[in-house]
């Protein structure tokens, strides 16, 4: 066999390797989380249920994922029975101790107004991908952008109303939990057609994971796709684009 053969051999091998790999890693790793939290769930859970009520009890082998249908079943109901009158009564009271317990009310505010927004306001998510000129002049960073949504830092800082502060959230590669909160001016954010999750993919992948660019398609003169996520904020105009737009023009 010539060196030729061998090397295209040992390249189809390669490419062969690879392929497998991308196809099982995913798969893996998503496995491995998908049962490691089943099985943290289940270490809190399955302690708290009456033997005569947990399979484990009866069988020779753990029954994985009993503890999390239990702990679904259960929030599901304390949901129900806070929907009614004699459940809110029992959170008011309930709120109302915690109230008078100096750390943990803080704790339990701040907590309980993260889940409000994340589960059930949808209107003040994070729905647009931006970017801004951070940490200095000609280098961009990709943030999530609030919304226009008016605060005490815009009454205190505000001095143009045409073009007022923008809450941002710039995360930090690869772990999009963490960033830095920013207030910058709305002109000088260049608002961007991708979605969150997509936004969200280009921050864990280090810009490895790049979304497809989206092209607005017109029918009859409406936008089709390509669509900005805050209206608010899209509809004027982007200065912060246009002068990227001139600055990367080549000097005649």
């Amino acid at each position: 066999m010539s060196d030729t053969h061998k090397t295209s051999a040992m390249t189809r091998l390669r490419n062969y390797f690879l392929t497998g790999f991308v196809v099982c890693a995913p798969l893996a790793i998503t496995a491995y989380i998908a049962w490691s939290f089943i099985g943290w769930v289940d270490s809190w859970v399955k302690p708290y249920i009456p033997a005569d009520y947990n399979p484990d009890t009866y069988l020779s082998v753990r029954v994985p994922g009993f503890g999390l249908i239990v702990a679904l079943v259960l929030i599901t109901l304390i949901g129900f029975l806070t929907a009614n009158i004699i459940g809110r009564t029992v959170i008011s009271l309930g709120e109302r101790i915690l109230d008078r317990m100096p750390l943990v009310r803080s704790i339990y505010k701040a907590l309980k107004q993260i889940f409000e927004t994340a589960l059930s306001n949808k209107n003040e998510m994070f729905r647009t991908v931006g970017l801004v000129e951070y940490p200095r002049k000609g280098v961009w960073s990709l943030v999530f952008v609030a919304g226009d949504k008016r605060t005490e830092i815009n009454e205190k800082l505000d001095g143009d109303a045409e073009d007022p502060l923008i809450g941002v959230f710039m995360p930090c590669t690869p772990n999009p939990t963490t960033g830095f909160l920013m207030y910058v001016r709305k002109s000088e954010i260049v608002v961007l057609d991708m979605s969150i999750e997509d936004g969200a993919k280009l921050i864990v992948s280090a810009g490895l994971v790049a979304p497809e660019v989206k092209k607005a398609v017109k029918a009859k003169g409406v936008t089709i796709d390509g669509a900005i996520g805050n209206p608010a904020l899209a509809d004027a105009d982007q200065p912060a684009r246009s002068s990227l737009t001139a600055s990367s023009r080549p000097n005649k």
